[in-house]
């Protein structure tokens, strides 16, 4: 920081909480600069996904959605700063199992009104704490289709992201991913109107995300190996009696491998054998896990008494200790669905119009369920309802269904 005076790049830091310490000549951190991304791995799954990212808006919008062809960068926060607008909606939805991480969308406040106000149908649409809530919705519909995308095949198992939390505020502001990071830009254009989403993961996301596509570092590669269960470490030398010797065998998956046939195995040494995942190993009836021997497990067959029926005479004789139980009964007459619009906007003196007909019976329900039908009376100064029609038990079972 230089003597009576604070720079651009420093007041940057100070509103999102970067590490003034961190902050090299340039303004960026260095923590991660030299992280390596795979660029052209990300490219084509941007590719992939653009379409999906189209059809997510235009289901959500119900209006004509494309998406061009985007772009993938290496990308650190100056960068991306002087990318976009001053102020932004800036939605965070983290990676949080199997992968974890920084997870960053970012779009223009014109961008955002535009899709609030086309899923909400509002002429004047406001970025209010609703408003938020549905880009925050729009959010996580695309992060679930990268998710399926990326979980394809079993390589990222369990895969998923933080509840999406979106904000508005100036871009100095917003928590973005330390170091070098990979920018995803999609060309957007909706209802005839052309915008820009931004999308940035962590270096390390990053990695793992290129690394399930089949590409990716070294060390991503190991990381994604390990979640699925795959060891890289031999585990201690296995020795099985009678001296029989297998060294040199590296022996990945040996399920199922069945050696109960191998008579006169003296003279054999299985020592050195890099085991790993040898679950169901046999060997003449005694199983090896993990090089204990263990006794197979002692199967028996399990009998099942006959089925009788029985008469409903014992249900039938106790249902006289339940005849002092209260059950709610609720007379309704009538629904209707109305938008939050409508409801919000209802004050005294609004009137509601239901789906039933003057002179049309009410329904009367137990418990939420409908049982009979029935005509509005007034006895004294309450109201009442004389039952009409007792409903078929059938339709009892069909409405609870």
């Amino acid at each position: 920081m230089s003597e009576g005076s604070i720079s651009q790049e420093e007041i940057d830091a100070l509103l999102s909480g970067v590490d003034m310490g961190g902050l090299s000549s340039g303004g960026s951190s260095t923590s991660e600069s030299s992280a390596e991304i795979d660029i052209k791995t990300l490219q084509d799954f941007s590719l992939k996904i653009k379409d999906k990212l189209a059809g997510v808006l235009s289901n959500m919008t119900e209006k004509d959605a494309s998406v061009g062809e985007p772009t993938v960068e290496a990308c650190g926060r100056d960068q991306l700063l002087a990318k976009v607008p001053e102020m932004v909606i800036a939605v965070m939805a983290d990676y949080s199992a199997t992968l974890s991480g920084d997870h960053l969308f970012i779009m223009s406040t014109e961008f955002a009104t535009k899709l609030v106000g086309l899923i909400n149908k509002e002429e004047n649409p406001t970025l209010d704490d609703m408003g938020l809530s549905v880009i925050a919705e729009v959010v996580s519909s695309h992060s679930g289709a990268e998710i399926t995308e990326l979980s394809a095949g079993g390589k990222l198992p369990g895969l998923a992201t933080n509840p999406p939390e979106a904000v508005n505020q100036p871009k100095a502001m917003v928590r973005m991913p330390q170091g070098t990071f990979a920018l995803f830009t999609y060309p957007v254009t909706l209802d005839g109107e052309a915008f820009t989403l931004w999308e940035a993961v962590n270096s390390s996301v990053a990695d793992g995300m290129a690394t399930a596509l089949g590409g990716g570092t070294k060390a991503a590669q190991a990381a994604v190996q390990a979640s699925m269960g795959f060891s890289q470490q031999p585990v201690a030398n296995a020795s099985m009696g009678g001296g029989m010797n297998m060294g040199g065998m590296g022996m990945q998956q040996m399920g199922g491998m069945n050696m109960g046939g191998m008579g006169q195995m003296g003279g054999m040494n299985m020592g050195g054998m890099g085991m790993q995942q040898m679950g169901g190993m046999n060997m003449g009836g005694m199983n090896m896990m993990g090089g204990m021997m263990q006794p197979p497990p002692n199967v028996q067959s399990l009998s099942f008494p006959n089925l009788q029926q029985t008469t409903g005479s014992g249900a039938e004789g106790n249902i006289s200790l339940i005849m002092d139980v209260f059950m709610e009964m609720t007379v309704e007459l009538g629904r209707t669905k109305k938008t939050i619009k409508d409801i919000l906007g209802m004050g005294e003196g609004t009137i509601i119009e239901l789906d039933k007909l003057a002179g049309e019976p009410v329904d009367i329900l137990v418990n939420h369920k409908p049982i009979a039908k029935g005509e509005v009376v007034v006895i004294d100064e309450n109201f009442g309802v004389r039952v009409t029609e007792i409903l078929p038990a059938i339709e009892h079972v069909t409405s609870s269904m």
